[in-house]
């Protein structure tokens, strides 16, 4: 009859436990919020084992280390504060070994750390350790403290501590998935905004000026960098040529770059008499300044054409240089001017250049010059200005054509890392 007895409770705890591991199974496609089900298969490991506490541990591989993000039972507050080395305390040692431990008298195992009892004012007696593992991989440990009858955790307890391991591992690792995936969405559609937002502020078309012949274009990386280029007709006799690239990526280079088209636009249509561009440059310094933060800013060139005595006058605020050539050799590098907008209320130098027909003004961002190959060569600036050389007789949308068709043969398949922006002025 006593054996009998004994099979039947044996049975009547097969069944419970069976029953509580469908219930988990259960919370796990519930798709809860990772925490509440993690607190959730916690609580239910504490009641399953009879334990006074249990704590979850996930593995930082940046730190190489553990860290409590489920702690039930008495001290469980305290203890989440304590961080765990690898192989410090029995944690640290099932997670270095991977391996299950139960320890029924942890004050006589050298692998315990009394540390953690003195911070959480716990008593620890008795310990079940077990590693979470995804695909051999280490996601962290779970454990249980203490059964409150007395007695010790059984190897019965281990066998089903550690099917909850895997299945507390799966949920950590899905929930760990499903977070990359949303945080990939809300990139992605950020990435969007950014394209929008630049492309509509990109000119539809370019101004015809007497005599000159424009070209101007803009390819986005998939990471929409901060380029920027417009050509405004000021009046009959005055054409303002611009080129930016404002640091960092995505929607914050692209609301700075909003600002700075808002600026250029706004000074275009308050302008009256002759065109200060020394003042211009320093107001829309000043304005960056004040609406952005320290960490950003733009480099830019600014050439203003005269027409009518086919004078340019520059400012090159920490861009580029950009480059004028005359008989298809390189005739003069166009850098006077100051910092980089946003940065500092700095004065700006102009100079100044008289250009006559068959002159070839060739302005760009660093995606050209930095545009890299499969063997992290830049493509450089000496090989841009070869190459215009070679083309420089053709017109103006020709030279533009051919400068990233080599770029692009340069660089082949590799993915390409900033927008490339570059614009030819063909004096005729």
């Amino acid at each position: 009859m006593k054996e009998e007895n004994n099979q039947i409770e044996q049975l009547e705890g097969m069944v419970q436990e069976l029953n509580y591991l469908h219930q988990v199974s259960q919370r796990i496609s519930e798709k809860k919020d990772i925490d509440v089900l993690l607190h959730e298969i916690m609580e239910s490991c504490k009641e399953v084992t009879n334990a006074e506490a249990s704590s979850l541990l996930i593995y930082d591989e940046e730190e190489d280390n553990l860290y409590f993000e489920v702690a039930l039972g008495i001290g469980g507050e305290a203890v989440k504060k304590i961080i765990c080395n690898m192989g410090e305390g029995i944690a640290g040692w099932v997670a270095l070994n991977r391996q299950p431990l139960l320890v029924p008298d942890c004050y006589a195992d050298e692998r315990f750390n009394p540390d953690f009892d003195k911070q959480s004012g716990f008593v620890t007696r008795s310990m079940l350790c077990v590693p979470m593992l995804k695909d051999e991989k280490l996601v962290g440990v779970i454990q249980v403290i203490n059964k409150k009858n007395g007695m010790p955790f059984t190897e019965r307890d281990q066998n089903l501590f550690q099917i909850l391991a895997s299945q507390c591992g799966i949920s950590i690792e899905n929930a760990r998935l499903t977070e990359v995936q949303i945080r990939q969405k809300a990139i992605e559609k950020e990435l969007e905004m950014a394209r929008m937002i630049q492309e509509n502020l990109l000119p539809d078309y370019l101004p015809e000026i007497e005599n000159v012949d424009l070209a101007f274009r803009l390819k986005s990386a998939k990471e929409v960098g901060g380029d920027y280029f417009n050509v405004y007709r000021l009046d009959d006799d005055h054409t303002l040529f611009f080129i930016s690239d404002v640091s960092g990526k995505s929607i914050s280079a692209a609301l700075i770059v909003s600002t700075i088209c808002s600026c250029m636009m706004t000074y275009q249509k308050i302008r009256t008499g002759s065109t200060d561009l020394k003042g211009m440059v320093t107001a829309l310094n000043k304005v960056l300044i004040d609406s952005t933060t320290d960490e950003k800013f733009a480099t830019a060139w600014f050439g203003l054409y005269e027409n009518s005595s086919r004078k340019l006058t520059s400012i090159n605020a920490g861009h580029n240089n950009t480059f004028v050539f005359r008989d298809c050799k390189l005739f003069k590098e166009l850098n006077a001017g100051g910092m980089f907008l946003g940065m500092a209320d700095v004065p700006y130098d102009t100079e100044e250049i008289q250009l006559s027909t068959g002159d070839v003004i060739v302005c760009f961002t660093d995606g050209v010059s930095e545009a890299m190959n499969k063997d992290g060569q830049f493509y450089g600036e000496e090989r841009l200005i070869k190459w215009v050389e070679t083309a420089c007789s053709k017109y103006a949308d020709d030279i533009l054509n051919s400068v990233f068709n080599d770029v692009f043969e340069f660089t082949e398949d590799t993915e390409q890392s900033d927008d490339i922006t570059c614009g030819v002025i063909k004096i005729n």
